[in-house]
């Protein structure tokens, strides 16, 4: 692999050499801006030989470097020894961005540098642009890896799509058409151009396998005045799926269409989201210079979907329930069997995957569990490998994040919980845990006006650990998909200035944390949805205000909490909380399950 790494980049360095480019940009994108990626895009990966999820390869006339974070500093400096290519350590603060490190090595000579236009958003090929421009440097588009790879490059996704049917949807695909050209309508423009894979998914009504976790289907969409089209491969659709489509009003293409009828397009303004849309789309329509593209953000359709509708938010709840019974069973089985057999974080991770199958309209889980045992709960975005996993063996802190895709709807919770004697719990545990716990349930307790933005809420999950000078670098709350992306924009609750507000029918996690390093992990998260606020005064001054109902059902680890450190408005909250999860969960149990959730939901 290492000598096929210096091949892949000599055979790149002499397409650069013709197109007289004195550097080529390879990041891990694909052209659809997705969270995961089928193996056909997997460019970066290809070309340097480091197999994370995160990172850019630079490959210039002398030298082959790759960026990413300190998530994977050492899988790079493994996968990349012997290679020849230089790992640039980009978490830390010395680091030069990509454009800082050719500037200072061509700067103010007119040195062109190459990317490939379907890799890069409109807005971050853009940066780039003014980024390169600002040392005396151009960008060019020019896709110089698919001449090189074609040995062996993965096809395509080709399963068939499914039509995801109204009785989950809760909206008929010509309802949602209508609501897009209304937008068209208001915003004066002739056609959008769709190509995050998620906004196809929900606005067409289709559902796929083609990327892990995430029930989507590859392809663009272009919607007009009078005419909607799918440019798909012919071979993910059969005669079914083609007359249901055509009966919405969707006509279909051929995937590799797409910039051909850009270019072609009767409209003279269209509409992009210029952080998801594709450089190379861009181009196509701009082909003609009377032709205006509308840079919209966030996409319209990306808006509609994160807000709920009451079939989704229903399926939402069902889900859970299904969901908390699988939760139930397995730390149950934690409890009293698992330990009597060699366990690993894999080996759990895999029972839990299992009990969840089991529950009705399970298809996958919604991202890849995360177990962390003790040291490696504090590792953010763990990621457990065979070889590597921690055994779980003596007492100690598990931190389990896992999710599951229903038909009716897309789950994500984490629990913290103790493994072993729970008289051997440390006070400093307990004492982090419940600052945890105590931030979760200042945020699940907000109400707030509408117009209210995440970043003006994170701050109710953070203070009791500002508190005492702790903080975590991670969001407190990413939006949620139904039976979509785990991860679903555009409003957020983290400190970054987000300027979208929070919208009735958004669901989002809570999702506080503390992290040790090389110690324990304690991160506590259910998902919320946001619901009209009841009982507002009348001697408020007449605006419309929210709250969060809580949606996930599953019990908190009270063994782990510090009862001292909560008001009694907490304990109340926590009270109602876990009388509620037994109340919904336990009809769904045997006798034995019913007596161990009766347990975990006593009174504090």
């Amino acid at each position: 692999m290492k000598t096929e790494t210096a091949q892949r980049i000599a055979a790149l360095r002499q397409l650069m050499a013709e197109k007289k480019l004195a550097a080529y940009i390879v990041p891990g994108t694909d052209p659809h801006a997705s969270e995961y990626m089928a193996p056909h895009w997997q460019e970066m990966q290809w070309l340097s030989g480091f197999t994370g999820e995160s990172g850019t390869a630079v490959v210039t006339t002398d030298s082959a470097l790759l960026w990413t974070d300190s998530r994977y500093y050492l899988q790079a400096e493994d996968e990349l020894a012997g290679t020849g290519v230089e790992l640039m350590r980009e978490s830390d603060v010395d680091c030069p961005s990509i454009a800082e490190f050719l500037a200072a090595h061509y700067g103010h000579s007119g040195a062109a540098v190459g990317v490939n236009p379907e890799m890069y958003s409109i807005n971050s090929y853009s940066a780039l642009k003014k980024q390169l421009a600002e040392g005396g440097l151009r960008l060019e588009s020019h896709d110089l890896i698919a001449p090189l790879w074609t040995d062996g490059r993965p096809e395509m996704p080709l399963d068939k799509l499914y039509i995801y049917k109204e009785c989950w949807s809760g909206e008929s695909t010509e309802s949602k058409l209508a609501r897009v050209r209304k937008v068209l309508d208001d915003k004066r423009c002739d056609a959008m151009v769709i190509s995050a894979l998620d906004e196809t998914g929900w606005l067409l009504n289709i559902r796929g396998t083609d990327v892990d976790y995430t029930p989507c289907v590859t392809g663009y969409c272009v919607v007009e005045k009078a005419c909607c089209t799918l440019f798909i491969d012919p071979r993910k659709t059969d005669s079914g799926t083609q007359a249901s489509l055509k009966q919405q009003g969707v006509s279909l293409r051929p995937y590799t269409d797409i910039r051909r009828y850009l270019q072609q397009i009767d409209a003279q303004t269209v509409m992009a989201d210029g952080a998801r849309v594709n450089e190379a789309l861009y181009e196509a329509v701009m082909q003609r210079q009377d032709r205006t593209v509308r840079n919209v953000s966030p996409s319209p359709v990306q808006v509609m979907m994160s807000v709920k509708n009451d079939v989704e938010q229903e399926g939402t709840r069902r889900a859970m329930k299904r969901d908390g019974v699988a939760l139930t069973r397995f730390f149950r089985w934690l409890e009293t069997e698992a330990l009597s057999a060699p366990q690993t974080e894999l080996t759990l991770a895999a029972r839990l995957h299992e009990l969840r199958a089991q529950g009705e309209n399970f298809t996958d889980e919604s991202f890849c569990t995360i177990a962390g045992w003790q040291g490696n709960g504090a590792i953010v975005h763990y990621h457990a490998e065979p070889e590597t996993c921690a055994r779980i063996d003596g007492d100690g802190v598990l931190l389990l994040d896992s999710g599951g895709q229903y038909l009716d709807g897309t789950t994500d919770i984490t629990r913290t919980v103790w493994v072993g004697d729970p008289r051997n719990i440390p006070g400093n545990v307990r004492h982090d845990f419940t600052l945890v716990l105590k931030g979760h349930i200042a945020l699940a307790q907000a109400r707030f006006p509408k117009g209210t933005r995440g970043n003006q809420l994170d701050v109710l999950a953070h203070q009791f650990m500002w508190q005492e000078g702790i903080t975590y670098g991670h969001g407190t709350g990413h939006g949620v998909g139904h039976f979509m992306g785990c991860h679903e924009g555009p409003a957020n609750i983290r400190t970054d200035n987000n300027t979208n507000p929070i919208r009735k029918g958004n669901i989002f996690s809570d999702e506080p944390g503390i992290y040790r390093a090389g110690e324990y992990g304690i991160r506590t998260e259910n998902l919320v949805l946001t619901v009209p606020a009841g009982g507002v005064s009348e001697r408020t001054t007449g605006e419309e205000y929210y709250e969060f109902e809580t949606l996930t059902l599953c019990f908190y680890d009270t063994r782990l909490i510090d009862t001292a450190m909560l008001t009694q408005e907490e304990k109340d909250w926590l009270n109602n909380y876990h009388e509620r999860v037994f109340r919904e969960i336990a009809p769904l149990l045997s006798n034995e399950e019913q007596e161990y959730l009766k347990t975990k939901c006593r009174k504090i």
